[in-house]
This record gives C-alpha cells, sequence and structure tokens, in this order.
C-alpha cells in the first residue's frame, strides 16, 4: 500500500497512526533518500506510542531510546554502520528482547539481521516539495 503525504504533519501523522497497530515486538525497517522523512514518520510513531520525548535522528548515536509510552520505541540509525555485525556489537539482540518497537532507518545496511516478520517502510520524494509517497509492507492500516 503507497500513501501521498503532501507535508511533515500528514507523514508523521500516518506514523502516528501506524503506531496504533503496534502491540511491541516489532521491527520497522525504513528506506528511503537522505531527507526523504523517515525521522519525520518516526517522530509520528512515537507520538502515537504516547512517547512526548523529543524526536531526533540517532546518525551519531547509533541508536535513541525512547520510554515513557504504552510500548518503548528504539529509534536505530545504521547510515554510518559498515555491516549487521556492527548492530550485533551494540546489542541487537537485547534490544529486541526489550519488547519495543525497534524502528530502524537505512535498513538495507543490515538487512541481514532483520528475520521473521518485518514491518516495510519506504519513503521516496514525490513531485511536490515536500510531498512524500510512503510504502508499507507488513502491515494494514
Amino acid at each position: 500500500m503507497t500513501i501521498m503525504t503532501h507535508c511533515v504533519e500528514e507523514t508523521e501523522a500516518l506514523g502516528e497512526r501506524l503506531a496504533e497497530k503496534l502491540s511491541g515486538g516489532e521491527v520497522m525497517a525504513f528506506t528511503g533518500d537522505l531527507g526523504a522523512g523517515k525521522t519525520a514518520f518516526t517522530r509520528g510513531l512515537a507520538r502515537g506510542l504516547g512517547i512526548t520525548d523529543r524526536v531526533t535522528s540517532p546518525t551519531f548515536t547509533i541508536v535513541n531510546e525512547y520510554e515513557g509510552g504504552r510500548l518503548p520505541l528504539f529509534h536505530f540509525d545504521m547510515y554510518r554502520l559498515g555491516s549487521s555485525d556492527e548492530l550485533y556489537d551494540i546489542g541487537w539482540e537485547d534490544y529486541r528482547a526489550r519488547g519495543g518497537v525497534c524502528a530502524v532507518e537505512w535498513s538495507e545496511i543490515v538487512s541481514d539481521a532483520l528475520e521473521g516478520e518485518v514491518i516495510r517502510v519506504d519513503i521516496r520524494s514525490g513531485s511536490g516539495e515536500n510531498e512524500r509517497g510512503i510504502t508499507l509492507t507488513g502491515v494494514e492500516l
């Protein structure tokens, strides 16, 4: 299913709507160009989980943890990793065991570590400045 959004707020709202479907333990694999809206979608996801913390890109920290909502959110950015071995080195299995939602930006870098059922979120720029085509696979809204 592909959904078009026309502004950052609509992208966030789609993430918020998806959060309602989550029960814990999900892995969300994000793909899309730099600046496509992966972090904006994750901000909405956090809001939908009841997390009130400011959500920022974990580009330099690799993972940001958000608690305080109905489920914890672990927001990963794999852009600076060379392989899935590095993901395991930072405790991937421990994060998975905590039963929260793992949102993984640049998931294609660690695709071999994303086993089992994965919700795929591909975000691409549209024809307008803030237009995005967001394709969701592995979940129904």
